[in-house]
């Protein structure tokens, strides 16, 4: 039996950093949205674990046992052969890696019972990825809570090809206490949670990440001068950016006007939620 899994892409909408634990782990307030792209799995039981790649983001992507893929079946006992369809460029700030891992587990279970254990011993984000969709995430990425009556985003996606190790921007950020985010608004429309999200709520890591790779300012540049860009932020540690618009119209215009300005780097439109 073969069974399919997909792994979204990962959007920290806000990403607040609240302190630093004496082990290093860094303290998180963020909110999380899915968009309905991403990476897509296969699998099927098999008496070792193999990995094979394709897809347009394949290249330069491990497929040996570093891959988070591979992990995930080490950790969960279980053996499979996987094809990994690459649409996310990684080391992103999309949360490729830790969605694939969570889209194993998931194929996993699918083909064997469920898994015992924590998938956080994968990755601070693997939980959050196996939720797959809007969700608070706080702590270092254990304490999770659903959201479910956000509206809905369009958005234009856009990576500059530049990738950035969040061990090195987190060790960028200077000041490592900051404000948590405010309470999310109840059942917000759209024009009052991108108010929300733009008057108070930030990503901690935007500036130490523009700091190291001046692509990122120059993508966020590019992302507020399109038309009808409601917000653009950074997403995660970087390098990947995003930028909010009123309806799918805007954003699929806003796309096409960003790829033909910049035809090396990932743009697409996408929905959040």
């Amino acid at each position: 039996m073969t069974v399919e899994a997909f792994a979204p892409a990962k959007i920290n909408l806000a990403l607040h950093v609240l302190g630093q634990r004496a082990d290093g782990y860094h303290l998180l307030d963020s909110l999380v949205m899915f968009a309905n792209l991403g990476d897509r799995l296969t699998a099927r039981a098999a008496e070792r674990s193999t990995l094979v790649l394709t897809g347009p983001m394949a290249e330069g992507v491990p497929p040996g046992p570093e891959n988070l893929v591979l992990k995930a079946a080490e950790w969960a006992g279980r053996n499979a052969e996987f094809t990994l369809e690459k649409h996310l460029p990684a080391a992103a700030g999309l949360g490729g890696g830790s969605s694939d891992a969570a889209a194993a587990l998931r194929a996993l279970e699918a083909l064997g019972g469920p898994v015992a254990g924590d998938p956080a011993a994968l990755g601070a984000d693997v939980p959050v990825c196996q939720h797959g969709r809007a969700c608070l995430m706080r702590g270092i990425g254990e304490d999770i809570t659903p959201v479910d009556d956000l509206p809905r985003l369009a958005a234009v996606l856009a990576n500059p090809g530049v990738p950035l190790s969040t061990p090195r921007v987190f060790g960028a950020l200077e000041q490592k206490e900051n404000a948590p985010m405010p309470r999310l608004p109840r059942a917000p429309d759209l024009e009052t949670f991108i108010a929300f999200l733009s008057k108070h709520t930030r990503n901690d890591l935007e500036a130490p990440a523009c700091g190291l790779a001046r692509e990122i300012g120059e993508l966020l540049d590019r992302l507020w001068a399109l038309s009808g860009a409601r917000l653009a932020r950074m997403s995660g540690s970087g390098a990947s950016c995003f930028a909010l618009f009123d309806d799918w119209v805007a954003a699929e215009e806003a796309a096409a006007e960003l790829r033909a300005a910049r035809p090396g780097w990932w743009v697409t439109s996408a929905w959040l939620s």
